[in-house]
């Protein structure tokens, strides 16, 4: 019953850091949003933010909000397979410093996302993950996480997924302020934005049994 309690006091004061969090960051970052938003407007016409359907907490779907980092495809161009070639140097600069993440703020303020958890992927993911893999889901996913701050994109994404399952069975709240203070020396070091020769990482095609 302790256990429980605790798991429980745990969940109300993470949400209660979300909220206060997440609209601290907006607040202090609300200079940022007038340069970035005109210089995606500017360098990649409309829109300028970039929204798409991802897996929240157990994989239900909710929309993701992003500035806006890759031009749109020219005709006969494979938008899966172009990420290099899309990404302005406005965007490539937007996400070496994370302030394309920022939107994401308003996605914890709604309680989609958490600061911290496990990066929300894409939907077609959810069918190849293994089923220790899939435990990812079983919090909310996360502005910054345990993997962002062990490598981010630089790591494989088993490696990935391994950080991600470890956070799920260790998350405290300890833990929590642990990540959020290792991802600000992160930003600001702009360590693993990409994995080698990539605009972010390889699409995940499953693991191999």
């Amino acid at each position: 019953m302790f256990k429980c309690f605790r798991k429980i006091a745990y969940r109300t004061t993470k949400r209660c850091l979300d909220i206060v969090g997440s609209g601290a960051g907006l607040a202090v970052t609300a200079p940022l949003w007038l340069p970035a938003a005109a210089a995606v407007r500017l360098t990649m016409g409309s829109p300028i933010f970039f929204r798409q359907t991802r897996p929240g907490l157990g994989g239900h779907p909710f929309e993701m909000l992003k500035f806006r980092t890759m031009r749109e495809p020219k005709p006969g161009e494979d938008r899966l397979k172009s990420d290099a070639d899309r990404l302005t140097p406005v965007g490539a600069f937007l996400r070496e410093t994370s302030i394309d993440e920022l939107p994401t703020l308003f996605n914890v303020l709604e309680g989609d996302m958490s600061l911290v958890g496990p990066r929300p992927l894409l939907m077609r993911y959810l069918d190849r993950y293994t089923p220790e893999q899939a435990r990812r889901h079983e919090v909310k996913p996360g502005v910054t996480g345990w993997a962002q701050v062990n490598g981010r994109n630089a790591l494989s994404w088993e490696e990935k997924f391994a950080h991600d399952v470890w956070y799920v069975d260790h998350q405290s709240l300890l833990l929590d302020v642990k990540i959020l203070a290792m991802t600000v020396a992160k930003v600001l070091a702009r360590e693993g934005i990409a994995a080698e020769g990539e605009a972010t990482m390889t699409e995940f095609m499953g693991t191999d049994a």
